[in-house]
């Protein structure tokens, strides 16, 4: 079977378009020292290009299941639900959020850089709205702080 026609031609065209951004999302969440250098990729960046193959691969076996709806979205939730399943792994790291612990980075990342709304976020996460707010400012006034004491 050719998979370059129909559906899949489709899914090579998401990839093609949206990777940067979602690798970069994966550096993020990771840590690694790509997040801090402005670079993601190769081997500087191993754990976020495992979380965001796995993500991907996941996307792939449900590409048919998911007409009408937003693959970049769909891709970002299975990112974050592994991350949030091995974000103990992703503790420390050398990126720009490594003093944040796993969960903050992730609400972080989702709200901030990602842009999705709070509650979105926590019914992404399976926490209340509130607990995603507390844990959005605390990750927010943390890397202020940072940012004051480097100044």
């Amino acid at each position: 079977m050719d998979h370059r026609a129909g559906p899949y031609a489709e899914f090579e065209a998401f990839v093609a378009g949206a990777a940067g951004r979602l690798l970069h999302v994966a550096v993020l969440l990771t840590a690694e020292a790509g997040a801090a250098s402005g670079t993601a990729s190769g081997a500087e960046c191993p754990a976020a290009r495992r979380l965001l193959a796995g993500a991907l691969a996941r996307t792939y076996a449900g590409w048919e299941r998911l007409r009408g709806d937003d693959p970049y979205d769909h891709t970002r939730q299975e990112l974050c639900a592994a991350f949030a399943r091995t974000g103990r792994r992703h503790h420390g790291g050398r990126g720009v959020l490594a003093p944040l612990p796993p969960l903050e980075r992730l609400v972080l990342v989702l709200c901030v850089y990602e842009g999705v709304a709070h509650e979105v976020a926590a019914a992404q996460l399976g926490l209340p709205v509130e607990r995603v707010r507390v844990l959005s400012g605390r990750a927010v006034a943390a890397l202020r702080a940072r940012r004051g004491e480097a100044a």
